[in-house]
């Protein structure tokens, strides 16, 4: 993994390009606005039926590069083996310590993927954890404590505590998105996936569109926080 910056907000994602689907236009804008921003995956999608770990690690780059990140931090856990493990939520409590971030964003706790919805119960532990003084990490960073949470959608949706006007970074998002080539435009051979379909990125779109209709604006991408807040930016 490369090394960690300290960081305004940092997105955490079971597989590179989960954040991009959920999150990117949020991450964009705020980088266009001088804020550190940063995503940390926790496998290197090892199991996807298409493209190769070493694609999807150039693709990931590609993709930082449409959004201004200081870092995209790949954590290698198992692709479907998120199970908790204090091994696990160590090297996630040592990220959020290391990075110092104001906001974290992690996936939405309701989805068809289980690796998404395992992720987002881990980033809740890790926080939590990375803020006990007397938890130790093997290289000894002080606790840190954030000041929000958000939950970002996947294949799901429900009802958004924010909706964040993306309208000018859309088509950073879509690159972002788009840099994934292996993974969102099916190719001769490969495997027929639920993303690599004619309707996926058609979903995206429609989905950001309805969003941003709520707030009056082109696109919009929603966010839910576990508790309630009273804020207009992010960071």
């Amino acid at each position: 993994m490369e090394e960690l910056q300290t960081v305004d907000l940092l997105a955490f994602g079971a597989h590179p390009d989960d954040v991009e689907i959920g999150a990117s236009g949020i991450l964009a804008k705020h980088s266009l606005a001088g804020k550190r921003v940063a995503i940390c995956s926790l496998t290197e999608a090892e199991l996807s039926s298409n493209g190769t770990v070493e694609l999807r690690k150039e693709e990931a780059k590609k993709a930082g590069e449409a959004l201004g990140l200081v870092g995209h931090y790949n954590l290698q856990l198992p692709d479907r083996g998120l199970t908790g493990s204090p091994e696990q939520l160590m090297k996630m409590v040592q990220v959020i310590r290391e990075c110092r971030p104001s906001v974290i964003l992690a996936p939405y706790f309701e989805d068809r993927h289980p690796d998404h919805v395992a992720c987002s119960k881990l980033v809740n532990e890790a926080i939590f954890n990375a803020g006990l003084k007397n938890v130790q990490t093997p290289d000894n960073k002080p606790h840190h404590r954030i000041q929000q949470l958000y939950y970002y959608f996947l294949n799901d949706i429900a009802k958004a505590d924010i909706i964040v006007d993306i309208s000018d970074v859309y088509e950073k998002k879509m690159d972002s998105i788009l840099a994934y080539r292996s993974q969102f435009q099916r190719a001769e051979g490969q495997v027929e996936t639920p993303i690599n379909g004619p309707s996926f990125l058609s979903m995206i779109q429609g989905r950001d569109q309805m969003w941003g209709q709520m707030i009056g604006v082109q696109y919009g991408e929603g966010l839910v926080s576990p508790r309630p807040i009273n804020q207009t930016l992010l960071v």
